[in-house]
């Protein structure tokens, strides 16, 4: 496997440097840990200054990095919570994006095929990217929150459905069956879990916590490992393994002592966000193609156009799941979060550029869009709200129960 030391060391000191400088700039302004992960990659990876190699080894944790941004992004959704109507409405905007970028993708004379493509990508929301944003605002548990977490959710699980089906090399009716098949396992698995068949490891749990044998963190991952081995087997992406690992382990640890799954939780996150999370949007930025962007002036306009049609086909949409009475600000908030994405796009463009469906450099176009609004959009976010993760994290009046609605 190859192996560049100066990579090594270079991506975990990115990954120290990234949360220094926003709590340095917090004063000022409130800037999304991620902007720096990707932005500092991108500056001493091969696009700029080429201190950093890409290679084999740091290839893939970042894969595993991005599986685990989605096992986080399943384990955090409270579903109980968005149940009802945010859940509801989420899932009716998410179809009208979806019938309005293939349109537009069609109307604008793309091949069938990589319309395909660019519509999947453009109705995304980076729930995982997200998620630590409205948990640093204290927002994670408001109205405002639950709302912008079941736009994540559908979000996320809508696309990972529509790759499985459609992205798969096979016919769409043979990728239903085939999702199908998992959807029957992990159902089961699921099934199992919420009826409390996870109940018998939580005394090893709780033996294990602070021992050597940290059987919950082990659990992590080889759920995760086995979801995500399912979904390869079965030709489906393996992102849709990983999302289902992360809800079917929260289910695991229900019933345990709230203290534990607390405990439980910090390690996890510390392993994803400390971790593994960090490397994927180092790379993303380490391996941007910045030359084929720069190749010629209809890319560079597809930038700006992608900026442009996430805001418009799944920002607008996403004011359907806003919760009632909302405020003005709160409903371009909603919008802007909404359009936020990156891990989605990232993996559905790599599957077209090795499919030869899309080209590189409408690839490079679309991930650049994505990083922009990873960059840009939770920061305007916030910023409409008033809020700053520095200032709000932990704020007791901002963690509040929020009612279910039928």
């Amino acid at each position: 496997m190859d192996v560049s030391i100066g990579t090594l060391v270079l991506v975990p000191a990115i990954a120290v440097a990234a949360p220094l400088l926003v709590r340095g700039l917090a004063r000022w302004v409130a800037i999304p840990l991620v902007v720096f992960e990707i932005l500092l990659g991108l500056l001493l990876g091969p696009a700029v200054l080429g201190w950093i190699v890409p290679d084999d080894f740091v290839q893939f944790l970042s894969e595993f990095g991005l599986a685990m941004l989605f096992f986080l992004a399943g384990n955090e959704i409270d579903f109980a919570a968005i149940r009802g109507r945010p859940i509801t409405r989420a899932a009716i905007g998410w179809i009208i994006s979806l019938v309005a970028a293939f349109s537009i993708a069609v109307t604008f004379a793309i091949h069938p095929s990589a319309a395909v493509f660019i519509a999947i990508a453009l109705t995304s929301t980076a729930l995982g990217t997200i998620m630590p944003v409205l948990r640093d605002s204290g927002d994670l548990k408001t109205p405002f929150g639950v709302a912008v977490i079941a736009l994540g959710a559908i979000g996320e699980f809508g696309p990972l459905l529509a790759i499985s089906i459609f992205l798969g090399g096979r016919s769409p009716l043979i990728g239903a069956l085939v999702l199908a098949a998992f959807a029957l396992v992990a159902a089961g698995a699921i099934w199992l879990a919420a009826r409390g068949a996870g109940r018998r490891m939580h005394r090893i749990i709780t033996a294990t916590l602070h021992t050597s044998g940290q059987f919950a963190v082990r659990l992590v991952v080889l759920v995760l490992v086995a979801l995500v081995a399912l979904s390869v087997i079965l030709d489906l992406d393996m992102l849709l393994g990983a999302f289902t690992a992360g809800v079917l382990y929260r289910l695991l640890l229900s019933g345990a002592p709230r203290h534990d799954v607390e405990i439980v939780e910090g390690k996890i996150e510390a392993l994803g966000y400390g971790f593994l999370v960090p490397i994927f949007f180092i790379y993303t930025g380490v391996t941007f193609d910045l030359a084929a962007l720069f190749a010629n002036p209809w890319t560079m306009a597809l930038l700006v156009l992608g900026v442009v049609m996430l805001l418009v086909v799944r920002g607008l949409p996403s004011l359907l799941a806003a919760p009632a009475g909302s405020s003005r600000r709160d409903l371009v908030a909603t919008a802007f979060f909404g359009a936020t994405g990156l891990p989605i796009i990232v993996a559905v463009t790599a599957i077209g550029v090795d499919q030869g469906d899309l080209p590189s450099g409408t690839a490079a176009a679309l991930v650049g869009a994505g990083m922009l609004s990873v960059l840009a959009f939770p920061l305007v976010a916030l910023t409409v709200r008033g809020r700053a993760p520095a200032a709000s994290a932990g704020a007791e009046g901002d963690d509040v129960e929020v009612p279910t609605e039928g």
